[in-house]
């Protein structure tokens, strides 16, 4: 009876700690959505010098708005439907943070981009290229950039965007990154249905928009209006709703952003109901 109630003890004891580490767990991969911000980058002193610097860059994709966003609406893009959410999605490649935002919202985002429930302001962001030893932001955002560009169905994007994204695609960050090729990319694109001939274009290694890509997060990393409550910078993720930031809940991402935009569950893609906020 007493080695029984012994063996009932330990078997409690395990399990509180594996709940209190699963609970740890699930705080740390929260928090490391904040821990993003290169602190080497080279940025202009001002916020409005950014934003001149980045209206002078020469090759541009046209598609980009004046803060370096790409808008998406159930009309294609460029094409904002009224009367509907804007949500802006300021992302990084590596950033583990964004990817769990991906794999959480991105079924739900597109249910309700394809029935005109919102807009989508896509941010393309690269400055952790020094986590990688071959410029790997770079290479997977200036390749989305020239999908967008080139492919005039954003689904392919959104799908391109999802696939570097999964967790079995994704690399890791500083010593745990193993190099990923062109070749691998460009695959996910291709799975995502962009063309051959646009996706050879998105890694042919003339990195097209490496100046406006830097540039960009130059000036996005100086908005003020960007950053986390008590916070003194910018970080991936970063999630708007219509221009204003979404404080994200880390107990359950896709409950509290359905609140965030005015949707039940059960409005989500039904292009009869449009989002109370």
């Amino acid at each position: 009876m007493a080695e029984r109630r012994q063996q009932t003890i330990i078997g409690m004891l395990t399990v509180t700690i594996i709940a209190v580490l699963l609970i740890v767990g699930g705080v740390a991969l929260y928090r490391s959505m904040a821990a993003n911000r290169s602190a080497t980058m080279d940025t202009p002193q001002s916020e409005q010098a950014a934003h001149d610097a980045l209206r002078k860059v020469k090759v541009k994709p046209s598609l980009a708005n004046d803060q370096g966003g790409i808008l998406i609406s159930k009309n294609g893009y460029g094409s904002k439907i009224d009367g509907v959410p804007t949500v802006g999605m300021y992302l990084e490649p590596l950033c583990p943070g964004c990817a769990l935002v991906s794999r959480t919202l991105d079924p739900t985002i597109k249910r309700m981009l394809d029935a005109g429930q919102i807009n989508l302001d896509l941010h393309f962001m690269t400055f952790q290229d020094y986590k990688s030893s071959d410029e790997y932001s770079t290479r997977a955002f200036n390749a989305a950039v020239t999908i967008a560009q080139q492919d005039p169905n954003p689904d392919h994007l959104l799908g391109y965007l999802m696939n570097i994204y999964r967790e079995d695609f994704q690399p890791g960050e500083l010593g745990e990154y193993r190099s990923v090729t062109d070749d691998q990319l460009k695959q996910q694109a291709i799975n995502s249905g962009v063309d051959k001939t646009t996706a050879d274009k998105a890694f042919d290694g003339r990195y097209r928009y490496r100046a406006w890509l830097k540039a960009t997060d130059d000036y996005t990393i100086l908005r003020p209006e960007l950053y986390a409550p008590g916070k003194n910078g910018f970080s991936t993720p970063t999630v708007t709703i219509n221009n204003r930031r979404w404080q994200m809940d880390g107990s359950d991402l896709k409950d509290s952003f359905l609140t965030a935009v005015g949707l039940n569950e059960n409005e989500v893609g039904d292009p009869a109901v449009k989002p109370k906020n």
